[in-house]
């Protein structure tokens, strides 16, 4: 596998489907993780260097397993993205 290839991840939707995504990066605030995903479009490649639509999702670590869940609170979310904007408000992982 390439050094710099994208991690592509399969989560599952809120109806059951799943939904092929590619972590863009994971950041850290506040002592909470949040992934930076998009969707990976059926045949299209995962390094394509189109502008994505980010979606932020929280990251729940186990020992074993890694879950990401909506961020349902709007004050939340808005901190997220307002510190991701703003890019000096987060540790890169």
């Amino acid at each position: 596998m390439q050094e710099n290839a994208p991690e592509i991840i399969t989560v599952i939707g809120e109806q059951g489907e799943e939904i092929t995504m590619k972590l863009q990066e994971i950041v850290n605030i506040e002592d909470q993780d949040y992934a930076l995903l998009s969707v990976v479009e059926e045949g299209q490649m995962p390094n394509d260097e189109e502008e994505d639509e980010i979606i932020i999702m929280k990251m729940n670590k186990t020992e074993d397993d890694c879950t990401f869940e909506i961020i349902e609170s709007d004050e939340e979310f808005n901190m997220v993205a307002s510190a991701i904007t703003d890019g000096d408000e987060f540790e890169e992982e």
